[in-house]
């Protein structure tokens, strides 16, 4: 995690996020910001398959039997790691409203009133909007990465396999919703990695709280 961090940190100090954007758009926005398939099909379509398969699960987590799954546990159980869900959604976007980071479409290179100033640069203002970083819609995915660290600190290697499988799932759509979101102009680059960073992060820390929370009261 901290390899991943720091490389993140050292992309965000070289601007390859502005470099990445310039190729995207021109001083007359970006030509794909209201594509259909970007915009309705991958952004619309995709937060709201988010939000049907989140309250399918929780369906699924009630209705199950309450008697502890091998690797899921019990009803309460099936809970928290959904609720974990809720955590990294409550995460990014408790971010967002603090940040005063605009969106690429914003720009003054873009068209916009907003000049280019990193993510990192706490209490600075760059004249837009702001509430653009971390990525919103990237973490509609990435969230769901909270279901992974039960199946992956599993016993059983097929178990673990599953995990696995479930990770690359996730991550692989939360980089597609990201790049959509990139392409149209919403988001740089990096505003996705960090969301996916933080989310992994956020996922493990629940996890471990809850495993540490359950070990204290075994004693």
């Amino acid at each position: 995690m901290a390899a991943t961090a720091l490389a993140l940190l050292l992309w965000d100090a070289s601007d390859l996020d502005l470099l990445v954007m310039r190729h995207l758009g021109s001083p007359n926005g970006f030509p794909l910001r209201m594509n259909f398939w970007l915009e309705n099909l991958l952004h619309i379509g995709g937060r709201n398959l988010a939000i049907a398969l989140y309250l399918t699960l929780w369906v699924l987590a009630l209705a199950w039997p309450a008697r502890s799954h091998p690797v899921i546990g019990t009803r309460k159980q099936r809970s928290v790691w959904l609720l974990g869900v809720l955590m990294c959604l409550t995460l990014i976007s408790g971010l967002k409203a603090v940040s005063t980071t605009s969106c690429p479409w914003d720009l003054q290179a873009f068209g916009g009133p907003a000049t280019y100033v990193s993510h990192w640069a706490f209490g600075m203002t760059d004249g837009g909007g702001g509430h653009c970083f971390p990525g919103g819609h990237a973490s509609s995915a990435f969230a769901f990465l909270a279901l992974t660290p039960v199946w992956l600190a599993a016993a059983d290697p097929a178990h673990r396999r599953l995990g696995r499988q479930l990770t690359w799932a996730i991550v692989i759509t939360g980089i597609l919703f990201g790049a959509a979101q990139t392409l149209r102009g919403a988001h740089e680059p990096s505003h996705t990695a960090w969301t996916a960073w933080l989310c992994w992060v956020g996922a493990w820390a629940w996890f471990t709280a809850y495993q540490a929370i359950n070990r204290c009261r075994g004693r």
